[in-house]
């Protein structure tokens, strides 16, 4: 057992704490919060941050006497609770890890009274409670705690539980500094929680945070818990998991469930492909936007209003319950969070994406063995012509094609407050200087342009595309209020504008074979000045076989487009090729990333021997 030497304290140093802890939760919010924790954080970053999770409560250890005590220095800080205290074991273990004892010999509680924030949103001030009587030998470890807070924490609620989201919020959390720290899934309340570590920096007296989503997230957990090297001292024995155990007491999925046979799990996956199909035609059908998420209705009536055969559709709506699209009730069936993604109204919207996945993606990865076999692409084979050409003969597929582009821009959301497009917009600033511009090369409908020229007033903006397209950009951009600072350039990657001082490649490189990557970053280096610099926006496959959204994008373009994902090493020797240097990559939402090149330094030329004169090395004539 870990001796300690006692301090003298009193119960009134937990009430103080008790006390300081209700008063933060009150007058703080997430976006005065998170710049704090993540110092840096700022600007399109933080409003995506706080856009996905909002303050949920503070956490703390504390050491009454007695319970009735504890009740009394809630009651005095204001703070109002319900239900009873219930048992904790997470918390409880670590206690014990930390100081040598028996869990079993620690009983310690957890209470979640309620503060309501400035704005009168409920949060909750979370207790962790172990009562430590006059003269106990736990007053050590008391001491201890109180004097090193390690339970203490900040936790964050994720308004969506898209796991496509929670990748881009864990990315954008180590992109400034904050480190994996645990976590866990608890069945009880169905939610998945991370913890991390906020930078050494940090502006708060708190150095953990949590975020807390709903639903079980398996593979985002196993990535976040093998991010942390003690994840495997937070096992926990199966006889210790409690239906009353809050949300912050979360296991490793292994403990809490017995792994399937592998049958069963094969058939999981083997029928992969109905669960695509199933989102494809709940979009089709426009099912969410016929449903309402407060108000149930009936399969009948859905029938009616989409036009499809009652007893089918009450069958795929009960698929999709399970897919948590949408809730099945006594009296209908509700729309989810989840499934308002696929309305076509809404903010950020994945519609068309699942009808480009359910539709000429789903046809053309049905070719894979056509594509494993001889290396080209399945698409080809199917629609006789590539991937590009056959999109542009027909507009209505090119239009879903381009919204499907667009329904994954939360990528570039940390995107603007890049180094390289602040530091050309700062270099606007200086007196008589001229606007610096930015290139987006095949930038689509606009969308990553107009970010980057909404965030720097001071910049301008070229957009390189297709005819069709850029007339759809240049309403895009007119109506996000920067038309007046883009110019449009209709063309192929030879037509690339020479003079810029920053150069977007986003999502392009990924569409093509190595040769013709090559050409197109040698169109680039041409086209740019030595001062310039390149950004590209790819999904990067991992060095070490780590799951990633690149592993499974990579046999989709080699499908479609004949193209592929790529490690950041592979981009490196591509870019070198042209000309380039790679500089450096990092992580953006979505698994994406941003890897940053320049043109490559010219060798200095060789100096002749001490004894050769110097004509000897010019040239003739």
């Amino acid at each position: 057992m870990t001796t300690t030497t006692s301090t003298s304290t009193t119960p009134q140093d937990d009430a103080t704490s008790l006390r300081r802890t209700a008063a933060f939760v009150r007058e703080h919010d997430t976006a005065s919060l998170l710049p704090r924790l993540l110092p840096g954080l700022a600007g399109p970053e933080l409003r995506a941050l706080a856009r996905h999770c909002r303050f949920a409560h503070a956490a703390l250890l504390v050491f009454p006497p007695d319970l009735p005590t504890l009740h009394a220095q809630l009651a005095a800080c204001g703070l109002a609770f319900d239900a009873p205290p219930v048992p904790s074991v997470v918390v409880r273990d670590r206690l014990a890890r930390r100081h040598g004892y028996d869990p079993a010999g620690l009983d310690l509680r957890i209470l979640r009274p309620t503060a309501l924030g400035s704005g009168r949103e409920r949060r909750e001030v979370e207790v962790f409670a172990l009562t430590v009587p006059p003269g106990s030998p736990l007053a050590p470890v008391a001491d201890h705690e109180r004097a090193h807070r390690h339970e203490a924490h900040l936790a964050f609620e994720v308004d969506s539980a898209d796991p496509l989201v929670l990748r881009g919020l864990c990315a954008l959390l180590a992109r400034h500094g904050a480190h994996a720290d645990g976590g866990g899934y608890n069945p009880h309340e169905d939610g998945t929680v991370l913890y991390f570590t906020v930078p050494a920096d940090a502006g708060s007296a708190y150095r953990r945070l949590e975020l807390h989503a709903h639903g079980e997230h398996p593979d985002i957990l196993a990535a976040h818990l093998g991010d942390h090297p003690g994840h495997h001292a937070e096992i926990h024995h199966p006889e210790n998991d409690r239906p009353e155990n809050h949300r912050s007491e979360n296991h490793r999925p292994e403990n809490h469930r017995s792994s399937p046979p592998p049958g069963e799990t094969l058939l999981h996956l083997l029928t992969g492909a109905w669960t695509t199909q199933a989102l494809a035609v709940c979009a089709r059908l426009a099912l969410p936007d016929a449903l309402d998420p407060d108000t149930a209705t009936t399969g009948e009536a859905l029938a009616e209003r989409v036009g499809a055969d009652p007893e089918t559709l009450t069958a795929l709506l009960r698929y999709l319950a399970m897919l948590d699209v949408v809730t099945e009730h006594p009296d209908g069936y509700r729309l989810t969070g989840l499934g308002a993604l696929l309305r076509a109204d809404a903010p950020g919207s994945m519609r068309s994406l699942a009808l480009m996945y359910g539709g000429p993606f789903y046809q053309s990865f049905a070719g894979l063995e056509h594509t494993a076999r001889t290396g080209r692409p399945a698409f080809d084979h199917l629609f006789g012509e590539n991937h590009f050409d056959h999109f542009a003969r027909d507009p209505e597929l090119a239009g879903l094609f381009d919204q499907s582009m667009a329904a994954s821009s939360p990528m570039f959301e940390p995107l603007p407050a890049h180094p390289v497009l602040a530091a050309a917009a700062a270099r606007t600033t200086a007196p008589g200087s001229a606007p610096g511009t930015v290139v987006d090369v095949a930038g689509g409908n606009g969308e990553l342009l107009g970010r980057v020229l909404a965030a720097h007033p001071g910049l301008h903006g070229i957009l390189l595309e297709r005819p069709h397209v850029v007339d759809a950009a240049r309403r895009r951009l007119d109506d996000a209020g920067c038309g007046t600072r883009c110019g449009y350039r209709t063309g192929d990657f030879a037509d690339i504008p020479a003079g810029a001082d920053v150069y977007l490649l986003s999502r392009v490189l990924h569409d093509w074979d190595d040769a013709r990557c090559r050409e197109i970053l040698r169109h680039c280096a041409r086209a740019m000045p030595a001062h310039a610099d390149l950004l590209i926006v790819e999904r990067l496959l991992p060095d070490d076989g780590s799951f990633s959204l690149a592993t499974a994008w990579d046999l989709h373009m080699r499908c479609n487009t004949g193209g592929r994902e790529r490690r950041a090493g592979h981009y490196g020797r591509l870019l070198a090729d042209a000309g380039l240097e790679l500089l450096g990559h990092s992580p953006l939402p979505l698994g994406a990333a941003v890897l940053h090149a320049r043109r490559a330094a010219l060798p200095a030329p060789a100096r002749p021997p001490r004894d050769t004169p110097a004509h000897a090395t010019a040239p003739a004539g």
